[in-house]
């Protein structure tokens, strides 16, 4: 394409041709001159650091074209043959002509060296050959002013992209907006109602009999005829019509008004991909508000792309992408389902591990298991709730309800993965580890009627709200734990709605020191290798605090510890120190596993020593102190306070040991 060539371009900061711009250079083998353009595109690292410009047959040389006003040289003919206008090798295939050229640059001394260039060239997908880029005539779409309202509407936030910082995409494109190239040389699609006329001139009109009306009503356009038009054989671009789709699905072009279009225009939300943003999404918001005067949703939620555990796309040609039949087959719907959304935060790519799946599997099974404990309970009217199970299901009410709440708010921010973990968490630590075990009569022993109906009203609602992400096993479940109505399903059962109360803040507060301590004694029994059930008394170095005085009965059923008690007298020979807050308890154990404590102690203590050296170095930090918030700097301080308690209460427990 050396023949097309108009320019030749280099950096402006390139001292070595500083002294040669706006002069011109002689093209090879033409005759012809151009001139030596600056521009910043150029790398001035690459090569020579010049580059010469051939507007008519590369995209970004077009673009220089246009920038610096260059001519325009189109030395192919539509069969890839040289054109006239090259001057040289009229006809020759341009294959043929691009050896003879080298041929004709040696013979007059114009050919330097040749060395291999590794570059990507665009093959065609049906021909497999190189694609040669050639200026052409197309059809456009003035862009400009159909931006200016779209980019106002999502940075005002009448549209709004979930996660938010798909806004700075957005804005980018909208902002260097082009006018939209809508025409391709396509034998299927919606043709481009443009019809030709014989002496060049053209019309753009809905239908023939349109256009020939407008044809006869240019001067001397009486003349023409309908054998005269000729339509444009040009397809429209495929966005096209999409961009038009939030309208024409409801027929909302043709009759705006019909019921329909009044009732779902706007929706509410869209869900697609981030590499469609300005293709789709920015052009079905410009096509609104300039058709209908409004934004076609309000929420837009970005999905990302499915990739291996090693962030690879998935390609067949990697092998890395798996049956979606099999994992079915394997882990369940729902267990693939949930483990594809516990590794898809929004608008993120998704790093899918096939371990997921299975622990999506084994959560379905714990719902599962959870029914069959649930419903092997015998429920008596006599029988009254036990304390434990009083205390469990008022905590665990106001657990419910917190939970709720995040959730609500979850997924207002479209946080589906987040709500996902919260309920996750929810269900398998809060209702099956801690509730149910906490309520669970003796082997044998019925249940207070009270007691069921609070855990059925609790399962059922855990059930709602997990419904959406595992739709299969919670509708099962849900039918199995109560009698229900011919019809009835969970997909249209009411929305739950969380009812928190003043003082359920303060029992969660509680309740969490609690199972802190049943957690801290469970870990003792496990290093000690004691039974899970065997009864434990706990020692207490002072008073108990007022957190595990009331929650004492749900203490003593989770954690099986018979007593809990202020230390009296000197502790037995053998403990194991459990620390929760500023609260120290120790557990007997058996004799011999003193140096095992110890060892454990030393450990805490150098972690704990740690921990207190960075909270020094921080409240230490005067741009720290003089910037950040008051109730950061006093939950720093009262971290130290605490950290120092726990220091001193471990260097008196090793003291102890070493006697």
């Amino acid at each position: 394409t050396i023949l097309g060539d108009t320019a030749v371009c280099v950096h402006p900061a390139d001292e070595r041709y500083q002294h040669l711009h706006g002069k011109e250079v002689q093209v090879p083998l033409t005759g012809r001159t151009v001139r030596i353009i600056p521009d910043e595109y150029v790398d001035p690292d690459f090569g020579t650091g010049c580059l010469k410009v051939t507007p008519a047959h590369d995209m970004n040389d077009h673009a220089l074209g246009i920038k610096h006003q260059l001519p325009v040289i189109d030395i192919f003919n539509p069969d890839g043959t040289l054109a006239p206008v090259a001057g040289l090798l009229v006809g020759e295939d341009r294959f043929v002509a691009r050896k003879k050229l080298v041929a004709l640059l040696e013979e007059q001394g114009f050919w330097v060296k040749t060395e291999p260039h590794l570059h990507k060239v665009g093959y065609s997908e049906r021909t497999h050959v190189p694609v040669e880029p050639r200026v052409s005539t197309q059809w456009f779409v003035k862009m400009k002013d159909l931006a200016a309202p779209a980019l106002a509407a999502v940075e005002n936030g009448e549209v709004q992209f979930h996660p938010h910082k798909f806004v700075n995409t957005y804005r980018a494109w909208m902002e260097n907006i082009r006018d939209w190239c809508i025409s391709r040389q396509l034998w299927w699609g919606h043709r481009i109602p443009a019809y030709h006329l014989p002496d060049g001139a053209f019309v753009v009109a809905e239908s023939p009999e349109a256009a020939l009306a407008k044809a006869q009503a240019l001067p001397d356009g009486e003349k023409w005829t309908a054998a005269d038009l000729r339509q444009e054989e040009d397809a429209l671009d495929t966005w096209f019509s999409s961009w038009l789709w939030p309208m024409s699905v409801f027929d909302g072009l043709k009759h705006p008004d019909n019921p329909e279009m009044q009732y779902f225009y706007p929706t509410h939300d869209l869900v697609t991909g981030p590499d469609i943003i300005f293709f789709w999404v920015a052009r079905m918001i410009m096509a609104g508000y300039y058709f209908t005067g409004k934004a076609p949703f309000k929420n837009v939620y970005f999905n990302g792309l499915v990739r291996d555990k090693q962030g690879r796309k998935m390609s067949k040609s990697l092998g890395n992408s798996p049956n979606a039949l099999a994992l079915l087959d394997k882990y369940g719907a729902d267990g693939v389902r949930a483990g594809m959304l516990f590794c898809a935060p929004a608008g993120n790519d998704l790093l899918f591990d096939e371990q997921l799946c299975e622990r999506g599997m084994h959560f379905a099974n714990k719902i599962w298991n959870a029914l069959q404990l649930v419903q092997g309970w015998q429920p008596d009217a006599a029988q009254a709730p036990t304390p434990a199970a009083q205390l469990a299901v008022c905590w665990f009410r106001a657990r419910l309800h917190e939970v709720m709440a995040e959730v609500a708010h979850n997924f207002d921010q479209f946080r589906l993965a987040d709500v996902l973990m919260q309920l996750y968490k929810l269900i398998w630590q809060d209702f099956c580890a801690h509730y149910l075990e906490a309520i669970k009569p003796p082997a044998g022993q019925p249940l207070a009627v009270e007691t069921q109906a609070a855990t059925l009203d609790f399962f059922e609602t855990l059930l709602q709200l997990l419904h959406p992400f595992m739709p299969f096993v919670t509708e099962e479940v849900w039918h199995q734990l109560r009698p229900r109505d011919e019809g009835a399903s969970l997909m249209v059962a009411p929305w739950p709605a969380a009812q928190p109360q003043p003082a359920e803040e303060g029992l969660l507060q509680q309740a969490a020191q609690a199972f802190e301590l049943v957690a801290a004694v469970r870990r003792v029994r496990n290093s000690h290798q004691l039974s899970p059930k065997a009864p434990l008394p706990l020692l207490l170095e002072t008073a108990a605090p007022d957190w595990l005085t009331g929650l004492l009965p749900l203490v003593q059923q989770l954690a099986h510890v018979t007593a809990v008690q202020a230390q009296q007298t000197r502790l037995p020979e053998a403990v194991a120190t459990v620390r929760v807050g500023t609260t120290v308890c120790y557990v007997p154990v058996p004799v011999g596993d003193v140096a095992a404590e110890k060892e454990q102690l030393e450990k805490e203590l150098l972690h704990l020593k740690g921990f207190a050296a960075t909270l020094v170095a921080k409240l230490a930090n005067e741009k720290f102190v003089a910037h950040a918030p008051a109730k950061v700097i006093a939950l720093e301080r009262k971290k130290q306070q605490d950290t120092a308690e726990k220091l001193a209460t471990l260097q008196q427990r090793l003291a102890q040991l070493e006697k």
